[in-house]
């Protein structure tokens, strides 16, 4: 089948798209990208999911859901007209939508125990409609009902599409939120093994935009922290975060690593009298020691780190993952002929592919569901779709 995956991270920066081409079932499945591409948001926009994500109104998040629901229809649209295809020939679009609450913990109400939850939008019926293709979309709730907490999903396709014969990977995903996945060799006993890791962009983003008041959105290439210099101190204070120490399965998000500690490192950067270089370093840093604290639960040997995600442009954090990993090599998606920015549109491509042909997304022991379920909501594009999976 021909998929297009769509995804839009914690950064809340733009929407991925890769279109698909996957074959197969379980350990034999592949999958080759046809395109991809990012259809970035602009910065208004961006900012109104940031701040819908800790404080938006009903109306906000009602609105949201509709308005991105076009762009990601968009974003599919551009990418299938990039490979010279029509979207007749698209069989489905897996939808991963804009995270803006994720609650796995879960809260406590009257007379009930924790109830976890999470919220993604980007209205697939819109999705749907505007492209005329089947939308599967709304991935974690189903994990979450499971007994997961809906998170990481990506170690499905980690799995999948980076299993080496030989040598045991340590998948590292540097989005608005790091996560990893550690992919033992085929040869080896050993389990899958994936959670989230605390910050990365996030963070980073934050901090730039917050000190240039909104001129700059992000120390491109990490060249200002290249410029500055870690501080012990407020290294030591943000390795305190209690995330960090957390037993997997775990996962997070701008809950936990969004405005209120960004207040907290600036109020430190101030009392310190730290430059904003000095910031960023120390927060590369703590980004690349937040994913090295993996190995205190991973029982097997890591041959070899692979990183992804929009975080391998920064040559501040990935010099600090070398230096984490050291002597472990530390390498990109690009050297095994995958695209850093586009893997995660591709995984939730997969994971449609996976609910499609009635296979669970999941892997349980990644995420704490009872068991593996498949994965979505599915929104039909019409007869064509029904035609097409049941003939």
């Amino acid at each position: 089948m021909k998929i297009v995956g769509l995804m839009s991270g914690t950064s809340g920066d733009g929407v991925d798209a890769a279109l698909v081409d996957i074959t197969g079932r379980n350990q034999s499945l592949t999958a080759r990208t046809l395109a991809a591409q990012t259809l970035a948001y602009p910065r208004s926009l961006q900012q109104r999911i940031l701040t819908a994500s800790v404080s938006g109104t009903v109306a906000d998040i009602c609105h949201l859901n509709a308005l991105l629901g076009e762009w990601f229809a968009d974003a599919a649209l551009q990418v299938i007209r990039q490979a010279k295809l029509r979207p007749a020939d698209i069989a489905l679009i897996g939808s991963h939508g804009q995270t803006v609450h994720h609650l796995p913990y879960g809260i406590h109400g009257p007379g009930v125990g924790a109830i976890r939850s999470t919220l993604q939008i980007a209205e697939p019926a819109v999705i749907a409609e505007r492209t005329g293709i089947t939308t599967i979309a709304n991935f974690r709730p189903r994990d979450i009902a499971a007994g997961g907490q809906g998170a990481p999903l990506t170690p499905s396709a980690h799995t999948l599409l980076l299993r080496h014969s030989r040598r045991a990977r340590l998948i590292v995903n540097l989005g608005g939120i790091s996560n990893v996945t550690y992919v033992p060799s085929r040869a080896s006993k050993d389990g899958v093994l994936a959670f989230d890791t605390g910050p990365a962009n996030i963070v980073l983003d934050s901090l730039v935009a917050r000190v240039t008041k909104g001129r700059m959105s992000m120390d491109r290439d990490g060249k200002m922290a290249l410029k500055g210099t870690v501080d012990t101190r407020l290294l030591g204070k943000l390795l305190a975060h209690p995330f960090l120490s957390k037993r997997p399965p775990k996962s997070t998000g701008r809950e936990d690593f969004g405005p209120a500690l960004v207040d907290e490192v600036l109020n430190a950067q101030q009392q310190q009298q730290l430059s904003l270089e000095d910031v960023l370093a120390t927060c590369s840093m703590w980004t690349a020691k937040a994913v090295g604290t993996a190995r205190r639960w991973i029982t097997g040997e890591v041959d070899e780190v692979v990183v992804g995600g929009g975080g391998t442009r920064n040559r501040a954090i990935m010099n600090c993952l070398s230096s984490v990993f050291s002597p472990v090599p530390v390498t990109t998606f690009e050297a095994l002929g995958w695209d850093s920015k586009s893997f995660e549109a591709v995984a939730f491509a997969v994971l449609a592919y996976q609910t499609a042909t009635g296979q669970g997304g999941n892997i349980p022991a990644v995420t704490g569901a009872t068991h593996s379920v498949l994965l979505g909501t599915i929104v039909p594009a019409g007869p064509r779709w029904t035609r097409h999976f049941h003939r």
